[in-house]
């Protein structure tokens, strides 16, 4: 069974957007947000808080377990056409 593991950056609403897309995708039983275990440097204190570069759109972190690799590559196409439309960064974590 395919893991797809995917990072969205954009705002909550195009997560939840992709998510919904995901989970309307006959076969797939399992989307879940993950939690990012990347810490990020946005301590309140940083010399860096509050600047422009610090107000951007979110990251999201996304895995969906696919029943086989036909249904695996019918998400990617839906995700990378529904990315577009959002104009929102879609990234695909591969195991290479």
């Amino acid at each position: 069974m395919p893991l797809l593991r995917l990072r969205v950056t954009g705002s909550d609403d195009d997560a939840r957007a992709i998510g919904n897309l995901l989970v309307s995708i006959d076969g797939i039983e399992h989307v879940e947000e993950v939690a990012d275990l990347m810490p990020r440097m946005d301590d309140a204190d940083s010399s860096s808080a509050g600047l422009p570069d610090d107000r951007g759109p979110g990251t999201h972190e996304l895995e969906i377990e696919a029943p086989n690799l036909s249904t695996a590559n019918k998400v990617r196409e839906a995700v990378e056409a529904l990315a577009f439309d959002l104009d929102v960064l879609v990234e695909f974590e591969s195991d290479d």
